[in-house]
């Protein structure tokens, strides 16, 4: 069997950790190294143990060409801006990348000087990656040598919205969100903002109308046919570990039914069997998917108001390090070599 020989730059965090719970357990593929700035010189299974005894993987702190020497694909799991000094000595190598940063996402530098950093270190690659969504660029991502990986957020939401947006009901569309997640997205370097003793029990908003996957959001909406949309995004900390719901409201599209919204939404992710859209009274839950690299989806339309419209609420839920993070690099990885986007990414979720 001929395999894909895959390393990994930033190595000793969440989503290294889920890259590496996939990429061990498949035949086709060969790790050739991981390097790291933390915890050198240790074996994978000393850093994250659910890998204890598993694999002879260890961490090297190595410049970014010797650890992409001979790979046919690198996954950049590292933060912003480091992620983008990084990628630049890879640019010339023979090497298809998938980053899973937010360095390269956005195609707007005025986008990424707002949400991210004053600077980009190399702006003019702005817009030359492809996005990494298979439900709306399959096709460009099986081609592709460079790939941005959306943002936990971003998929959570649009995801949610594809759809409408593929069927033209997003023109000037108000959207209003909510969206709660889990502290493992706050990486594995403790903060103040995720600490235990201040998460647990605890509900609070952060980044109101300011969070930095907004623009994500509508670049990927406009996108799949959506125009001129104003969006107001109230991003919430939960008390969770890992996962995510996202919760959007809008106005009903006029002259559709519910039973035609539901089903332009089955239609749309028929081929894509990792996202269930609910039948009517079945509500997301974050519990049904964790640990997967599944999403839920659910529909709910208002009694009609007093003027005659009725408001659309469309709720979304997913495991933000996997289908909001590596299990969406997996989903690239395995387009971009030859197989279906789902290809052993089929395990249920884990109740409760």
């Amino acid at each position: 069997m001929k395999k894909t020989k895959v390393s990994i730059i930033g190595g000793s965090g969440y989503l290294a950790a889920e890259l590496l719970r996939n990429l061990l357990s498949r035949e086709d593929v060969e790790i050739l190294r991981v390097s790291s700035k933390d915890h050198i010189g240790k074996n994978i299974g000393e850093v994250n143990r659910s890998f204890w005894g598993l694999s002879e993987v260890i961490l090297e702190d190595i410049p970014p060409c010797e650890c992409a020497a001979g790979a046919d694909i690198v996954f950049l799991a590292m933060p912003h801006v480091v992620t983008a000094q990084v990628a630049m000595e890879l640019f010339d190598l023979d090497v298809r990348i998938i980053d899973l940063s937010g360095d390269f996402r956005l195609k707007d530098l005025n986008d990424y000087t707002q949400y991210y950093a004053d600077q980009h270190p190399c702006p003019e690659r702005l817009g030359s990656f492809v996005y990494g969504m298979p439900e709306l660029y399959a096709q460009q991502i099986k081609t592709a040598k460079h790939v941005a990986n959306p943002g936990c957020f971003a998929t959570c939401i649009a995801t949610s919205l594809l759809p409408l947006a593929n069927a033209g009901h997003m023109h000037k569309s108000a959207v209003r969100i909510v969206a709660l997640t889990g502290s493992s997205g706050s990486g594995v370097h403790p903060q103040m903002g995720n600490h235990h003793a201040v998460r647990t029990n605890n509900l609070k908003a952060y980044k109101v109308f300011n969070h930095q996957h907004t623009p994500e959001i509508v670049q990927t909406l406009t996108a799949a046919g959506a125009s001129e949309v104003k969006l107001d995004f109230v991003p919430v900390s939960a008390p969770l570990s890992r996962g995510m719901m996202s919760i959007t409201q809008l106005d009903m599209p006029v002259g559709v039914s519910e039973d035609e919204l539901r089903l332009m939404y089955e239609d749309y992710y028929q081929s894509f069997p990792l996202i269930s859209v609910l039948p009517k009274g079945v509500a997301p839950e974050v519990v049904a998917i964790k640990n997967s690299a599944r999403i839920e989806i659910g529909i709910d339309v208002s009694e009609m108001h007093s003027d005659g419209s009725k408001t659309l609420c469309v709720t979304s839920v997913l495991d933000n390090l996997i289908k909001g993070g590596a299990g969406q690099a997996m989903q690239n990885f395995n387009l971009m070599t030859g197989h279906d986007n789902n290809y052993k990414l089929d395990p249920l979720g884990m109740w409760p």
